[in-house]
């Protein structure tokens, strides 16, 4: 698949709370739990700062992300939802991941997801 094919493979793929409505919720982390699992726990190989609340979660995000990288750490940072492209949600040191990257985890994942038929994918 090329970057657009696997971008329509996610939203036709995964039942998205704004396309199907309330079928999409889920009530667990059950399938955030079974995905983290075959992917081997990545997040217990990094240090990670998660932010919830209701507003601002996106700026302090971004804040915190740049703050950090100016102390000279490698970030990763996830926000949702994007504006424009995809890649928006997933930046590596202030960059928005390749097109490659998100074709290559979908296609390596792509198991998982029919399986597992997660709510909404996160990469890495």
């Amino acid at each position: 698949m090329n970057y657009e094919q696997t971008i329509d493979y996610l939203y036709r793929k995964l039942p998205m709370f704004t396309r199907v409505g309330a079928v999409a919720f889920k009530k667990d982390l059950h399938n955030t739990i079974a995905m983290c699992e075959r992917l081997d726990n990545p997040q217990n190989n990094f240090k990670t700062i998660h932010i919830g609340g209701t507003n601002g979660k996106g700026s302090t995000s971004h804040m915190l992300a740049a703050i950090f990288q100016q102390a000279g750490y490698k970030t990763g940072l996830y926000t949702s939802p994007h504006l424009k492209d995809f890649r928006e949600r997933t930046r590596i040191n202030g960059e928005m991941v390749s097109k490659d990257f998100v074709i290559d985890f979908v296609d390596q994942q792509q198991e998982i997801i029919e399986e597992l038929s997660p709510s909404f994918l996160k990469l890495p």
